[in-house]
């Protein structure tokens, strides 16, 4: 593939002096919201940081996961031209960098030109045959960028570079310029420094603490029936989070500097990392890996602290965990570096870090002739310190184990150079913040003697400084969790959770109701109570629990503080056959703004959904909704706000989430369907209408001849009755006056 993609030519690196008056982490705020910015600083007084680095303006993009990469090349325009492949990301990778290698200087620094970003650890499904057991969040394997410009601070020297590619297609050195140009105007503009917060709901576990004890005495038993020698067990952390994500990285560089921190701004993603552990670094023909194993807390006091390094230093445990990994290691730089050139030249050396101390080992050794950068990521990925020993088979077990995909934990965040330098760490004490969800994990190495309380207990201190970032709400006031009922408990509404195994669930045979609440009060509410029943028996049959749904809707106002808000409150009824049970029952609220307020819209617009309908649990509103979240995907997709569904026999029946009406002239005609929801809201239009003398008619009528009607609305529980503005290409004028009268009358007081 990277033959087929046009690629520009690097002809010169440009590698100037620059000088800023700026730290370099708020210089490197001005770039943290542009996609492709990547930020690596190396905290600590660690010999392996000496320099910051950031990374900006990229000209090439390469994300992917399973088969599919995207490789985005900006052209001359300024546009991204995208290419897409199924070709192994390692081999992609190695040929983008020797296909854009530019050995024709000397560089007296880490890196001049290159790729940045992350490896994320399940592309070790690319390099050995593993069982996929667990679920992913979707984000990519691989994310990688070629910037335009880097900024290099040397922490020992205090100099800094600047580095700018010229490419083949660039006319002498006016595109050079420009790109320095447009630094330096970012470097000026003015900054301050975001806010974050997280939900005061707590941090939520991928395990329950007797499960992640039950994990560690599995591994244990692997261990007894010699399986393996050691593994790495985590577990992860997920809390809602709002904010700065690089915001949350400043923190969390001023609170607790490790070597190998860095921030990439992946677009719909951002990755905090706080790692203090190198995974490979090449530079000329030498190798060097620096794996961590042994972890304790730091001491409350001087003395402690001094006990706990003497502790720590005389373990026999960590010091066997540390010497089976470094062999593990040095198995795996064996394959691409000289015969016996690999060697430790440090061993179970004490790093002191805020929260705690480390064993680490330096392994080094003398790269073959030929081998690339991404040769050597090939052999040894993932590391070691972060699978178990032997690798393979440790991995296979803590997929087993492992509820979640690890993604980036664990993988890999730096450089690989066009020079052939790089730098990568292992991505540890890293968080990923996406969809409005931030997720981490922490974990440890399993052998034979270990104590599954105190490996909990570790996992804990590993994250203790983001733990309590997080918590402490740095920025912003946390808000209150929503509330929601379930089975008789009020309970946060994130922690809301179904049984997977009840048919409620496996297959969506379960009904709810949508119910709007103005100012405290529920709107016709006994109507929406009456249809539920009444659909509950019609479909299951028998028992419906004796529930007072007003009072639990009443306490789930007050508890959420909504007696003076509009809001919508979801009442869920789902068949449960577990033994004693029959109905698992929710009720849950949020605020509500209109939807045409939110759209900022005075009318709908609808296109037909070419799928036809015939069903009976269109009666109902029924949790086998899939049909209708299609519908609604197929109208986003085609510029519209709903999809006008169609009857077996081509006529009109209704919207995804409303029933439809039509006035012309005197007369009100609702479509009529052998199976469609008896719209509460739909009702009460007619009854309305019917008292305005308007003649109120139920009929079949094709979209063609539903189309020559004067006016078409809408209706639900919510909206009310809202006017349509188009169905597929006819364009309706909208009677909003009639809308809202009709609107005040259904809205009144009930």
């Amino acid at each position: 593939m990277s033959e087929k993609l046009f690629l520009p030519r690097i002809t010169d690196i440009v590698i100037r002096g620059f000088n800023f008056d700026l730290t370099f982490e708020d210089a490197a705020a001005r770039f943290s919201q542009q996609e492709g910015t990547v930020v690596l600083l190396s905290g600590s007084d660690q010999d392996c940081a000496r320099y910051h680095i950031l990374a900006a303006d990229p000209w090439l993009m390469l994300k992917g996961s399973g088969n599919i990469i995207c490789v985005k090349v900006k052209d001359s325009a300024g546009g991204f031209v995208c290419h897409q492949t199924d070709q192994d990301p390692f081999d992609l990778v190695d040929a983008l960098v020797k296909k854009l290698s530019f050995l024709d200087k000397r560089f007296n620094l880490p890196v001049a030109a290159g790729l940045f970003g992350y490896f994320a650890y399940d592309l070790k499904d690319k390099i050995e045959s593993l069982p996929k057991t667990c679920v992913g969040d979707g984000l990519p394997d691989i994310c990688l960028y070629a910037p335009s410009v880097i900024l290099i601070q040397d922490r020992q020297t205090r100099e800094n570079r600047l580095c700018l590619p010229v490419f083949d297609r660039d006319k002498g050195q006016k595109e050079v310029l420009a790109r320095e140009e447009y630094f330096i105007n970012r470097l000026e503009q003015s900054w301050r420094p975001g806010s974050f917060h997280a939900d005061n709901t707590g941090l939520v576990s991928s395990f329950a603490k007797p499960e992640y004890l039950s994990a560690v005495l599995q591994i244990i038993e692997h261990l007894r029936q010699g399986d393996i020698y050691q593994a790495n067990l985590s577990q992860r952390f997920e809390t809602g989070f709002s904010g700065d994500a690089y915001a949350l990285f400043l923190e969390l560089f001023k609170k607790n500097p490790a070597p190998f921190f860095a921030f990439v701004q992946a677009g719909d993603h951002q990755v905090v990392s706080t790692s203090p552990e190198r995974f490979l670094k090449v530079a000329g023909q030498t190798v060097e890996t620096r794996p961590i194993k042994g972890t304790i807390a730091r001491g409350e006091t001087p003395e402690q602290d001094r006990e706990n390094a003497r502790t720590l230093s005389l373990s026999t445990k960590d010091d066997a965990e540390l010497t089976m990994i470094v062999d593990l290691m040095r198995n795996d730089l064996s394959r691409v570096t000289e015969h016996d050139s690999v060697e430790v030249t440090a061993h179970k050396r004490l790093e002191a870090y805020d929260n705690v101390f480390h064993l680490v080992s330096v392994v080094e050794g003398r790269l073959k002739a030929g081998v690339s950068c991404v040769a050597v990521v090939r052999a040894a990925f993932p590391g070691g310190s972060i699978t178990g020993c032997p690798k393979i088979r440790s991995m296979e077990i803590i997929d087993a184990l492992e509820p979640v995909k690890r993604h980036v934990y664990t993988g890999s965040i730096g450089y690989v150079s066009f020079h052939g330098t790089m730098d990568l760490s292992i991505a540890i004490r890293t968080a990923v913040v996406h969809d409005g969800r931030l997720s981490f994990s922490v974990g440890g190495g399993v052998v034979y003697d270990s104590d599954p309380q105190k490996e909990f207990e570790e996992t804990l201190a590993k994250g203790k400084t983001l733990m309590e970032i997080l918590t402490q709400g740095v920025g912003q006031h946390i808000e209150k969790p929503l509330m929601a009922w379930v089975n008789g408990c009020f309970v946060p509404q994130d922690l809301a959770r179904l049984p997977a195994c009840i048919p409620g669930v496996l297959y969506g045979a379960g009904l709810f109701e949508t119910i709007r609440v103005d100012a405290g009060i529920p709107i016709r509410l006994p109507e929406h109570i009456r249809r539920l029943e009444t659909s509950w028996k019609s479909v299951f049959g028998g028992f419906f629990p004796d529930i007072c749904w007003k009072s639990i809707i009443i306490q789930l106002i007050s508890k959420n503080g909504f007696e003076q808000k509009t809001c919508a409150v979801k009442l869920l009824a789902a068949k449960d056959d577990r033994p004693g049970r029959h109905v698992f029952a929710a009720a849950f609220i949020r605020t509500y703004v209109h939807r045409l307020e939110l759209l900022g819209k005075k009318g709908l617009d609808l296109v037909t959904f070419p799928h036809v309908r015939h069903s009976f649990l269109a009666d109902h509103k029924s949790m086998n909704y899939l049909f209708y979240d299609l519908a609604r995907v197929f109208a986003l997709e085609h510029g519209a706000d709903e999809a006008l569904i169609l009857n077996s026999d081509g006529t009109v029946s209704e919207t995804n989430t409303c029933n439809i009406l039509a006035i012309d002239g005197k007369n009100m005609i609702v479509p009529a369907s052998s199976h469609v929801l008896n719209g509460i809201t739909l009702r009460c239009v007619m009854q309305i209408m019917a008292k305005k003398g308007f003649i109120v008619s139920n009929m079949s009528v094709d979209v063609e001849t539903f189309c020559t009607l004067s006016y078409v609305f809408v209706t639900n529980a919510l909206m009310g009755m809202v006017p349509v503005r188009r169905i597929n290409n006819t364009i309706f004028e909208m009677d909003r006056l009639i809308c809202r009268q009709v609107n005040e009358m259904l809205f009144s007081a009930c």
